[in-house]
């Protein structure tokens, strides 16, 4: 079961290319940007973008944040104004009646299990402030309307997960150091009284579940993208011990639950595979079991119905979710209805163990929340987000895409293209380049995006160079440390082939990315700029050494592992050898750089540092920070803002 994350760096860069306008006379209106933005390098934005393009910001999405313990009713996520908030739906496309209103998005709400014949009239919410990923939790009453701070209001904190009886939950935090994510317990009945049970030893530690008896945890240890434990804890004590066993190479073992009798417990790893298997450990023995031992793909995510019986899985097929049905008892699978085409996420048992809550999306259609009939296969929709009026069936289905690199590695991507009747010709190019580095791009709704390819016929390639997720673990591996450029020579390769292809044009070719994707644009910026037109880096690395010094302290040896140790003299070498500020006198197109000045990844300092060299050595750069934002703009006025500032960098400088 994989941890939410809470912006996708593939969104932070969709969010950066939604828009287009035409150069407008100085005499028409223009557009003012709020007190919490700075603008510096960007021309005055004509109104009349706005009115051209506003209907592809109005695009809503739900999520499924809990199902009511009891009753067959849930909790979604949703916007109806500027910022994500919890609405709850009492029956399938009922009214999303909106529960909180704050100025933040709330990023989850979980409500606690009840005894049968019992009712819930309350739930915890987890929010943070202007982006900064610092999220308190709090109580809400549904009877009253209070809302009560749990935790600390300084720290980072994460969960909950309740136990089966719902009579107390476990959370991280890092009050203590702000760095490591110690275990608090606390009772349901006072829940603002929690308990230290376990201090951890490195930031990658979590809760996965509770033991059927509620006496014992199952944690994991995350220790990076290629290695992961998984231990049992005794929160009376503190005491943990070791569940996954030792390896000599890096390996995952991800968690998990609870078998119904608490004997075992359900997890994925990639030991002895390339890929993440579904498999069950008994605790005793410790002999582990493959539920699925010719899977050819990751499974991603698994959740197991409340009885124990049913387990549901999805296992990521070359970008694409497919959704499985396990019958534990037999470990045969299951039967499920047909779904619709597109990606499958937040799988939920309710706990009645028949409905399986899902959220799909399709390049047709944005996320919506959905419940699977397990016994009769039937497929309810709880949720219909609107598209602004959009015909979205007018929206391209992407293309799977391959090419050879530098060195005869296979790499792949996503194309979107522009209806060829209407938009004849080679047609401009964007290469979005994804976060992470170890994420992928997944192909599904692609909200603002579809203006690029209705509208302005532009075509957009999404690339999972190496180091992506999804292709094994080998593949996760070829970009770590001193092999940092071979994936930007991935992206070398990916302009080879756009030449090749007659429909696409190689001298009209802009490259955006967020978060590490950020990086990979300033780095392609830095190495083909002669094949590029202009680039937008959205919250993106500029500087490996300065980024690893200032990243929050929770994260650093995380990151490390990943990049290369800046501490270590040859390491920082590398380091600043290949880092795009140390290259800066090769950029020599037009940059956009976008930022929020709480992000916690990637501090604020990473673009203000790109972006006074880029002026000191005046080649044209645009800048736009956002005072109440983190690791990209979740308000919808700063995405909008966003919006339409990028339609002027793209027209002036890429059409």
């Amino acid at each position: 079961m994989k941890s939410r994350l809470l912006l996708s760096a593939c969104a932070i860069a969709a969010a950066a290319l939604s828009g287009a306008a035409a150069e407008t006379p100085s005499t028409q209106p223009v557009l003012t940007p709020a007190s919490n933005l700075v603008v510096d390098g960007i021309p005055p934005i004509p109104q009349a973008i706005a009115d051209e393009v506003n209907r592809y910001t109005e695009f809503r999405s739900a999520g499924l944040a809990s199902w009511h313990p009891v009753k067959r009713q849930m909790l979604i996520r949703t916007r109806f104004a500027d910022t994500v908030q919890i609405h709850e739906v009492t029956q399938p496309l009922g009214m999303r009646k909106q529960v909180t209103f704050f100025p933040d998005s709330v990023s989850d709400a979980y409500y606690p299990p009840m005894p049968a014949g019992g009712d819930a009239n309350w739930f915890i919410l987890a929010k943070d402030i202007g982006g900064s990923e610092f999220d308190q939790l709090f109580k809400y009453d549904l009877t009253s309307g209070d809302v009560t701070l749990l935790t600390d209001g300084k720290s980072r904190n994460s969960g909950p997960r309740f136990s089966k009886d719902g009579k107390k939950f476990v959370y991280t935090s890092t009050r203590r150091n702000r760095k490591d994510p110690d275990f608090y317990v606390a009772s349901s009945d006072a829940p603002g009284d929690a308990k230290m049970v376990y201090q951890a030893d490195a930031p990658g530690w979590f809760p996965a579940a509770w033991s059927p008896d509620g006496s014992l945890l199952l944690t994991g240890k995350f220790s990076s993208a290629n290695e992961s434990s998984l231990w049992i804890v005794n929160p009376a004590t503190g005491e943990k011990t070791r569940l996954s066993p030792e390896t000599e190479k890096p390996t995952r073992y991800s968690g998990g639950y609870f078998s119904a009798d608490g004997k075992g417990v359900y997890l994925t790893t990639d030991a002895g595979s390339e890929f993440e298997r579904l498999a069950y450990i008994d605790i005793a023995t410790k002999e582990i079991a493959y539920l699925a031992p010719d899977a050819k793909w990751d499974v991603e995510d698994f959740t197991v119905s409340d009885d124990g019986k049913l387990l549901a899985y999805t296992t990521n097929e070359d970008g694409s979710a497919v959704l499985h049905l396990l019958d534990t008892a037999t470990r045969k699978e299951l039967p499920l209805p047909k779904l619709p085409p597109g990606q499958i996420s937040t799988l939920s048992f309710h706990a009645n163990s028949q409905d399986l809550g899902i959220v799909l999306n399709s390049a047709k259609a944005p996320s919506d929340v959905y419940s699977v009939d397990v016994k009769s296969g039937v497929l309810t929709r709880w949720t219909q987000s609107e598209t602004a009026g959009l015909n979205t069936d007018n929206f391209p289905d992407p293309s799977l895409v391959r090419w050879k690199s530098f060195d005869g590695l296979q790499i792949s991507g996503f194309l979107y293209k522009p209806d060829a009747a209407k938009f004849p010709g080679k047609r401009p190019v964007i290469i979005n380049i994804h976060g992470g580095p170890e994420s992928q791009f997944r192909p599904g709704f692609m909200g603002s995006y579809n203006y690029y390819f209705t509208k302005l016929g532009c075509a957009a390639i999404f690339p999972n160079v190496r180091g992506s997720s999804g292709y094994g673990k080998t593949f996760l591996t070829l970009d770590n440390a001193e092999k940092r450029e071979d994936s930007v020579k991935d992206i070398g390769a990916l302009l080879d082939w756009i030449k090749t292809q007659p429909d696409l044009d190689p001298d009209r070719v802009m490259v955006v990315g967020g978060s590490y994707g950020g990086y990979m644009t300033l780095a392609v910026s830095v190495h083909y700029a002669d094949r590029i037109r202009c680039a937008i880096d959205v919250v993106g690395i500029s500087n490996f050494v300065s980024f690893l010094e200032r990243t929050e302290p929770y994260r650093q040896d995380l990151r490390r592992v990943e990049y290369g140790d800046e501490r270590n003299p040859a390491m920082r070498k590398v380091l600043e050898q290949i880092s795009p500020l140390n290259n800066v006198a090769k950029i020599r197109k037009p940059l956009m750089v976008v930022h929020g000045a709480n992000d916690p990844r990637v501090p604020l300092f990473e673009a203000e540092q790109i972006v006074k060299a880029m002026k000191e050595k005046q080649t044209p750069v645009w800048m736009l920070v956002a005072k109440d934002e983190g690791h990209g703009f979740a308000k919808k006025s700063n995405f909008q803002f966003q919006f339409y500032a990028t339609v002027a960098f793209v027209r002036k400088f890429l059409l």
